[in-house]
């Protein structure tokens, strides 16, 4: 069956970086699209980045552009999520999500599977 499992979160001081990943399995990586979403407490899902299937097209929420860099290894099946310059507005659980399609959409009706989430912690 499909899993997506999400590590690389952690606390780290505002300004620094952090990278997360995202192994996915149970499925052919390369024919859907992939993203990442956050939630902070008491907020609703968020959208961060997406890319394609294949890797051409990558989209990302304002907040984040300049800072943040989805990229995609389909040998390793792995999506990646390079962090930096993070304010503490970033603090939240980082949830990896598979798209039903290969084009990406910043809805997370799109995405049929979901990983467990891992924390990231931005201090002043």
């Amino acid at each position: 069956q499909v899993q997506l499992g999400e590590s690389g979160g952690g606390l780290v001081q505002a300004g620094g970086s952090l990278r997360l990943s995202c192994q996915a399995s149970g499925y052919t990586f390369s024919s859907y699209a992939m993203a990442w979403f956050r939630q902070a407490p008491g907020k609703e899902r968020e959208f961060v980045a997406a890319i394609s299937a294949s890797g051409v097209r990558v989209y990302y929420n304002d907040s984040v552009k300049g800072r943040f860099a989805i990229s995609r290894d389909i040998a390793k099946t792995t999506v990646y999520l390079q962090m930096n310059s993070l304010k503490p507005e970033d603090t939240a659980l980082y949830y990896c999500a598979r798209d039903r399609d290969t084009w990406p959409s910043a809805s997370p009706k799109s995405y049929a599977y979901w990983g467990q989430g891992t924390q990231v912690t931005v201090s002043s």
